[in-house]
């Protein structure tokens, strides 16, 4: 066998190799960032598999045990200051009393971690990572001199 025969083997083992990496990587759920409340609830609660859920923490919900070193609160699927259903909730606890700076009554955030079914049929999710994302309540100014003002 000549140098360039094995040299084409070897770049068409690769085009396959990497081909069929592409092609179990590419599916519907492994491009979503998150899934909202209702979507992880649909899906068995993802019992036991590492997901990210996106919500709300429910106003008054957030507890503090210094003793545990964790934080609980609940996440609704709607946002509190919307004056709506608050919708399905779900508890979460997570491991660390450092959460982030904008993580508060009302924050839009997402939770990483598992959920662990408990013989109460009241399952908690315990979360690795706590992710608060910043208010969209800004809105630019118009610049001075461009008022509709006669």
């Amino acid at each position: 066998m000549s140098k360039g025969f094995q040299i084409a083997i070897g770049g068409v083992l690769m085009a396959l190799l990497l081909g069929w990496y592409g092609v179990t990587q590419v599916s519907e759920a492994s491009f979503a960032y998150y899934q909202t409340l209702e979507e992880f609830a649909a899906a068995d609660g993802g019992a036991n598999r590492a997901v990210r859920v996106h919500g709300y923490v429910s106003d008054g919900s957030i507890e503090r045990d210094l003793a545990a070193k964790q934080v609980s609160f609940r996440v609704q699927s709607t946002p509190p200051h919307a004056g709506n259903d608050a919708g399905s909730m779900m508890q979460v606890v997570y491991a660390s009393l450092e959460t982030p700076d904008l993580f508060k009554d009302g924050a839009e955030v997402v939770v990483e971690g598992r959920l662990h079914p408990a013989a109460d049929g009241e399952n908690t999710f315990h979360a690795t990572n706590v992710l608060a994302k910043c208010p969209s309540k800004f809105e630019g100014q118009e610049p001075p001199g461009t008022g509709t003002s006669s």
